[in-house]
């Protein structure tokens, strides 16, 4: 194992990794951020907004995340209408595109989860929320979410390291994230044992660094179930 050629081309891969965490970040808020509404449609009982917001969720998690991304980056472009509107400045950049693919996919998977999450909230608590009087909206926000939050916890962890790892699809497209860096180091030392154990070695560590934050999270979240010691 040559390991000139993993030091030689480490500001290569530390900037490849500062790529990737953007993409997840930007990717996972802009995703939760859809996801929730979408969730809230998803178990609502007027078929006008749960009807859409089940078609979203079983598109994007029906079709691979390539084939979307793919759609994006390749598709959008040949439609004249989407180049002479402002959409183009999002869809004619590679980075933007794979964001928004990120962020599009990860909606479905999160506000499937999200859904879940709240049709599991107990029968009990929503009874005892609307014996103290209180209204739909006053009721989602203090009780069913904040418990549909916790539950979806260890799940939503789960989905932000298949983000972490679907992230590696950028660099097909152009970006020189840190999958897109070992690429580049293989093309260029012909050394593919090297260059792609690199690139597993940090996305190992930013995956351990997922998991432990999730871990912490849940202690904080869960610390009232825990036995009490007297």
């Amino acid at each position: 194992m040559d390991y000139n050629v993993i030091i030689d081309n480490l500001p290569l891969y530390l900037n490849g990794l500062w790529v990737t965490i953007q993409l997840v970040v930007i990717a996972l808020v802009s995703g939760f951020g859809l996801a929730v509404p979408l969730a809230l449609m998803a178990v609502s009982k007027t078929s006008l907004l749960r009807f859409p917001a089940k078609t979203y969720i079983y598109f994007f998690r029906g079709t691979p995340l390539l084939v979307q991304m793919f759609l994006l980056y390749y598709g959008m472009g040949q439609f004249e209408a989407v180049r002479e509107s402002v959409l183009w400045i999002l869809f004619k950049e590679a980075y933007w595109c794979a964001i928004t693919a990120f962020a599009l996919n990860t909606a479905g998977y999160t506000a499937e989860i999200l859904r879940g999450a709240i049709e599991q909230t107990p029968f009990g608590e929503t009874e005892a929320a609307q014996a103290c009087g209180m209204s739909k909206s006053t009721m989602y926000r203090r009780i069913i979410l904040p418990g549909s939050f916790r539950r979806a916890l260890p799940a939503y962890g789960n989905e932000v390291i298949f983000m972490l790892h679907g992230s590696a699809l950028a660099g097909v497209i152009t970006i020189v994230d840190l999958f897109g860096a070992a690429k580049i180091v293989n093309a260029r030392y012909f050394v593919p044992f090297e260059s792609f154990i690199t690139a597993g070695f940090f996305y190992l560590c930013c995956t351990f660094c997922i998991v432990w934050f999730f871990k912490w999270v849940e202690k904080h979240w869960y610390a009232h179930l825990r036995p009490r010691i007297s």
